[in-house]
């Protein structure tokens, strides 16, 4: 069963949430020199569309179910993105990294957005580079588990039952 006071308070946390993996990777960028390949720029791109739905949850409850699917289906493509880069990063083919070759869609809206706001969307990195590994996983590999986090809450939020509401 699920309130709408907590289904508001377990949006604004994944807004919260989404807000603070962005600032972590901005912060691991600059601290340690990681250059951000196009995947890791359209992975932050999704965590701030993903960040717009959770507010929008926040903020009108009452389309809790709408919010939910959006940000489960957001949160999908963004698994499989970094299931993708993962995938480079553990079998690096330079046929199959980023920037090489005529530019796929996602390398177009990266490039679309870089050239409008270069200190957040700038790709100079290669997909397939394990510039910063924490207990073992690169940042391509934390980005599965936080995406994975957000797709589970999101069926969470989209599954749950709303409490019935008591006659005054």
């Amino acid at each position: 069963m699920l309130t709408q006071s907590l289904a508001r308070a377990a949006f604004a946390l994944l807004a919260v949430i989404t807000l603070a993996l962005n600032a972590a990777g901005l912060l691991i960028g600059e601290w340690f020199r990681v250059q951000p390949c196009p995947l890791c720029i359209f992975q932050r791109l999704l965590y701030l569309l993903i960040t717009v739905l959770a507010l929008a949850g926040a903020l009108l409850p009452g389309w809790r179910r709408l919010w939910a699917l959006l940000l489960g289906l957001v949160a999908a493509g963004g698994l499989a993105t970094a299931a993708y880069q993962s995938w480079l990063q553990f079998f690096p083919d330079p046929a199959l990294d980023c920037g090489f070759g005529e530019p796929t869609r996602i390398e177009q809206i990266v490039d679309w957005f870089g050239v409008r706001w270069p200190a957040l969307f700038m790709a100079t990195g290669f997909c397939s580079s394990q510039d910063w590994v924490f207990l073992g996983l690169t940042i391509a590999n934390w980005s599965f588990f936080s995406f994975l986090f957000l797709l589970a809450t999101a069926v969470w939020l989209l599954a749950a039952r709303p409490v019935p509401r008591r006659p005054a």
